[in-house]
């Protein structure tokens, strides 16, 4: 086949809607794309045209690793997409390339490294273990999301990041709107990095270890801006809030598969990689997330895709790709190797995934150990999902032991 009859032969444009999906039931349209072949051409409900999605494993390895593919080149341009309220903030990590992506990541990265997080362990199991107190003082039924996977996280993530714990409320206000679909969106991002220039600007001179002290300390010694170190400060701060919406679904897939609690009941020491084969099954978000343009002609999978062009990855459809993950439609505790994409993949790799995990080992021994009873209040199709929201998770899990 000739590169001419390459460009004339473009796959359909497929009109991705914002579906609300309920329980841990995988897209339908992802499915049909996933289909239909290794890349297609998808129309999201907002911004404008079209853009391409790759769905295999190693092609969304090779899009997030190729520097040809731009994520810089996205703030100017109208790309379709899933959120309405979608405004990239110049100099925010998710809209840098290296080199300045890779040094404004250096900045915070000893945060979030095993040492960084193993420094804030001790706290959160303290945090937990009276969040489960006072579930346990209330008695049943309750709902898990509102007594333990909502703030169990927001007092996490504002230890590592250095926000004062009277403060934590007004945090998780603020990250709520940011993630709404909502037109209040904005001016929540507005207020929440104006909190976040304040508390950095209080700590140039900082040697403490928290993350608003060590990007004080990099904007005080010139290597990062107030705007760029105010953006991540933003980022990271929301980033909490996938860690509620991914224990939500691992908690309503284990009180839906009792078979799976009691495993990991009867089988402690298998914890940690049962938990990465959960976090590889749930669906994290809606649609797709970030895209990327093509800075030149690339070749993928046969396909020219121009200079300009938009590009989307799906890491759910990478999580289910059958060359990779044998059986991807089945929950498999002993699935080793899982090189799971679920916090991305190339340098705009999830920094917190350590400290994500960390949160989920310490739910599940916490929840099925001092909760030996822990069912579902309602039927599992009452349980309510978010709807118009951008990431996936039970609005409220109702529970009783």
């Amino acid at each position: 086949m000739t590169e001419e009859t390459l460009i004339e032969i473009l796959p359909p444009i497929r009109h991705w809607p914002a579906l609300d999906l309920t329980g841990v039931d995988f897209d339908p349209v992802l499915t049909e794309l996933m289909r239909e072949g290794p890349i297609t051409r998808i129309q999201l409900p907002n911004g404008e045209g079209w853009a391409w999605l790759v769905t295999r494993y190693e092609d969304v390895r090779m899009v997030t690793n190729d520097p040809r593919f731009s994520r810089e080149a996205v703030m100017d341009r109208p790309v379709t997409r899933l959120a309405p309220h979608f405004i990239p903030a110049r100099g925010a990590v998710g809209f840098l390339d290296p080199p300045d992506h890779s040094r404004l990541r250096r900045s915070v990265a000893a945060a979030f490294t095993a040492k960084g997080v193993e420094r804030i362990r001790d706290m959160s199991r303290r945090v937990l273990d009276e969040l489960v107190d006072e579930l346990l003082q209330d008695g049943p039924p309750a709902d898990l999301t509102a007594t333990v996977l909502s703030p169990f996280p927001i007092a996490v993530i504002c230890e590592l990041m250095g926000v004062p714990a009277g403060d934590r409320h007004i945090m998780h206000t603020w990250t709520q709107l940011i993630l709404s679909s909502a037109d209040v969106s904005e001016k929540a991002r507005n207020e929440m990095g104006a909190y976040f220039a304040d508390l950095i600007g209080l700590r140039e001179g900082s040697s403490a270890e928290d993350v608003t002290s060590l990007l004080g300390a990099a904007v005080g010694r010139g290597e990062v801006t107030l705007e760029e170190a105010v953006g991540l400060a933003v980022l990271l701060q929301i980033g909490d809030e996938a860690v509620t919406n991914n224990s939500g679904q691992m908690f309503y897939i284990l009180l839906t598969r009792p078979d799976l609690a009691e495993r990991l009941r009867a089988e402690p020491e298998i914890r940690p990689q049962a938990i990465d084969e959960l976090l590889r099954y749930i669906p994290h978000r809606n649609a797709v997330g970030l895209s990327r343009i093509a800075t030149e002609d690339v070749g993928v999978q046969g396909v020219r895709i121009r200079a300009g062009d938009a590009i989307y990855v799906s890491y759910l459809a990478a999580n289910r790709d059958p060359d990779v993950f044998p059986f991807p439609e089945t929950i498999d505790f002993s699935r080793s190797p899982n090189p799971h994409m679920s916090f991305g993949c190339g340098p705009h790799y999830c920094p917190g995934g350590m400290l994500a995990r960390m949160e989920s080992q310490l739910l599940v021994d916490a929840l099925l150990d001092r909760l030996p009873g822990l069912k579902l209040a309602v039927p599992p199709d009452k349980v309510p999902f978010k709807k118009g929201a951008l990431i996936r998770g039970p609005e409220t899990l109702p529970v009783m032991w």
